[in-house]
């Protein structure tokens, strides 16, 4: 067996010979669960990483990686996704123990779902590069989950474990809970130090870090955590690189919290010493099961993206989280464009013309706050022209997309509200600017665009019984009927009519 050394040295080398599961078997804390949606995570590993769903049959296919030990091979998404939308299903695990991570059921939290479950996630939400090689991570909007609550080989009660995720450091909020880890098996708040798991945001309900957030921190259960107190640690920092490295880990009576740029330098430990000094905490009583973008109880308010983690039997050495993190480092991982189809260049004036054949004469305008399609021509009113054309603006809650300014109502812009589509004055909030922002695609029925919301990948501007909303290719909403959705999100871009 190769020594800890030798894989350090592979880690910092071009060619990266280990994956982080290996790394971790040599350390004497082998993976008991690897997920990923952008690479394998062991050097010999070829198998499916995750599964995909398209919404025009109902039809899967698994994504394996380009290659033994590789990054996933994202054409075969596209092409699998080409002019339909596509959701991840399954994300499977790389050990060999089946602990994947399928739709999160309900819990003391129902998901949104009409029976109960979470929303899965959009398959093309995150798209990112590994050594300039495209791959998918997994957005999770609030409302979408993924759990097992059925694994093999994981900690409970107070058996030592370790964890580690890469994330989006600019994608989360203050809702609980994005959570990457070992939570209870029924779904349900079962008590103090029930849980064991890794926590990115801005939530400060419980405990919180030094600044303003976000934190990694660790949600114990009924506590996100950041050291010994139960309200604040100092020494762990607001943390927002672009991708971070998060980690945990835990054995009886001592934690640790440690976190770092997944794209360059090393890890850092936030904190490393006795459990939380609240009642319930030592010893723990985990349970094992696994979850991601939730709390324990199936909470379902956070967002942010997951990328990769994995769960270890046993507490990592420093050292071998320091491999670790240079083999991530070494995976090189960078953005990408979110925006495709025909150009729609900030600083221009626009308008949207529907593309269903009932209604090729209607464009997309608003009446008061209410965002709608009308007829317009040559010969409309010079209001309902600017009613109907909006100024292309950067993104406000990611500059990677665009927002919409009104053009008779400067300072309002559309956004998305309870998933209707309203123009209001941007009141200068994060949730108003994400809610703003959309990513342009090449239309699905292959004409114009397709508007999809940054913040709910899933969801697309589309016009139902002549309102918009941000509509799913099949949902709970009488505006996410499958019937004509390609039609029906998918606009030619004109120039502005004022």
């Amino acid at each position: 067996m190769r020594s800890l050394l030798a894989f350090v040295l592979l880690a910092t080398s071009s060619l990266v010979l280990a994956g982080p599961c290996d790394i971790y078997a040599s350390g004497g804390t082998p993976c008991i669960a690897a997920h990923s949606t952008t690479r394998a995570l062991f050097d010999n590993f070829n198998g499916a990483l995750y599964q995909v769903q398209r919404g025009s049959d109902g039809a899967t296919t698994n994504i394996s990686p380009r290659s033994a030990g590789g990054v996933a091979n994202a054409g075969t998404q596209d092409s699998f996704c080409a002019n339909t939308t596509c959701l991840i299903t399954i994300i499977y695990d790389q050990t060999g123990r089946g602990n994947h991570l399928t739709q999160a059921p309900p819990g003391g939290f129902r998901g949104p779902e009409a029976n109960g479950y979470d929303n899965l996630a959009s398959a093309t939400g995150a798209p990112v590069t590994l050594n300039g090689q495209k791959a998918y991570g997994v957005f999770i909007s609030p409302g979408t989950g993924y759990r097992n609550n059925r694994v093999s080989g994981s900690a409970t009660g107070d058996q030592s474990e370790g964890m580690y995720a890469v994330f989006d450091g600019t994608h989360y909020n203050g809702g609980c809970c994005f959570d990457y880890g070992n939570a209870e098996t029924n779904s349900l708040d079962t008590g103090n130090g029930h849980m064991e798991a890794l926590y990115f945001g801005t939530s400060t309900s419980w405990g919180s870090g030094a600044g303003s957030g976000p934190w990694v921190m660790a949600d114990l259960e009924n506590g996100l955590f950041s050291g010994v107190n139960v309200k604040q640690n100092t020494g762990d920092p607001t943390v927002n690189y672009r991708f971070l490295t998060a980690v945990l880990k835990g054995q009886p009576g001592n934690w640790a919290l440690r976190g770092g740029n997944a794209a360059s330098g090393s890890l850092s430990t936030y904190y490393n010493g006795a459990r939380p000094n609240a009642s319930g905490y030592n010893p723990m009583k985990k349970e094992g099961a696994i979850i991601l973008g939730i709390g324990g109880d199936n909470s379902i308010s956070a967002q942010g993206t997951f990328y990769e983690g994995v769960m270890t039997s046993g507490y990592p050495s420093d050292a071998t989280e320091n491999a670790v993190q240079a083999n991530i480092v070494a995976a090189k991982y960078a953005t990408t464009s979110l925006i495709s189809g025909p150009t729609i260049s900030v600083g221009s004036t626009v308008s949207f013309r529907a593309t269903t054949s009932c209604c090729t004469t209607r464009y997309i305008a608003h009446t008061g706050s209410t965002v709608n399609t009308q007829v317009v021509t040559s010969s409309s009113s010079t209001s309902l022209k600017q009613q109907a054309s909006w100024t292309v603006r950067t993104g406000l809650g990611n500059s990677a997309c665009v927002s919409f300014e009104s053009r008779d109502t400067p300072g309002s812009y559309i956004r998305h509200y309870d998933f209707n589509l309203v123009v209001n004055a941007n009141d200068g909030t994060k949730v108003f600017a994400e809610d703003a922002t959309f990513c342009p695609k090449a239309g699905l029925n292959g004409q114009g665009n397709t508007i999809t919301s940054w913040s709910y990948p899933t969801r697309s501007w589309r016009h139902y019984n002549d309102v918009l909303s941000i509509a799913s290719n099949g949902g709970v909403h009488t505006f996410d009927s499958t019937s004509l959705y390609n039609d029906d999100v998918s606009f030619i871009v004109t120039p502005g009519f004022a």
